[in-house]
């Protein structure tokens, strides 16, 4: 009966051992996978976040060094190039908060790993529910000046 249990045991380490082994070739385990996206987007939200936060700081340090500097950088923000990075600024946070509120839900919920797949469509549904409409307001200055409406 030993020799049965430690042969079963043997053939699922090779097997273990074989899938690494193919993992290690192709280079990942998820190939893709929801999560993996997730995950990447989360990082890269974060870091965009962080460099906005970064130039905000300084730009508005501007206003204690030239006032005159400071109000041609706010003139620059006022170019539609720049509306559509802040709609892009909205989307990256508002991605970022709602994954991190997934992520808080799947480490501490007891049945958030059993949920994370439904829970990241979700977000998703959220995020794209709240930036069509924010999206819109958000550019219809733009569109108004430069259609003239």
């Amino acid at each position: 009966m030993s020799t049965t249990a430690s042969t079963a045991a043997d053939q699922t380490a090779a097997e273990a051992s074989d899938r690494a082994g193919a993992s290690r070739r192709s280079g990942t385990f998820y190939r893709g996978d929801p999560g993996m996206w997730s995950w990447v987007l989360h990082r890269i939200t974060g870091v965009l976040t962080f460099f906005f936060l970064f130039v905000h700081v300084l730009d508005t340090a501007l206003v204690r060094v030239s006032p005159d500097t400071y109000n041609q950088v706010i003139e620059t923000y006022k170019t539609p190039l720049v509306n559509l990075m802040e709609v892009g600024l909205v989307g990256a946070v508002l991605f970022h908060a709602l994954n991190g509120i997934r992520v808080l839900l799947v480490d501490f919920w007891s049945k958030g790993t059993k949920y994370q797949k439904h829970m990241l469509w979700t977000i998703a549904v959220v995020w794209v529910v709240v930036m069509i409409p924010g999206a819109i307001s958000m550019l219809w200055r733009t569109a108004s000046e430069m259609f003239g409406g």
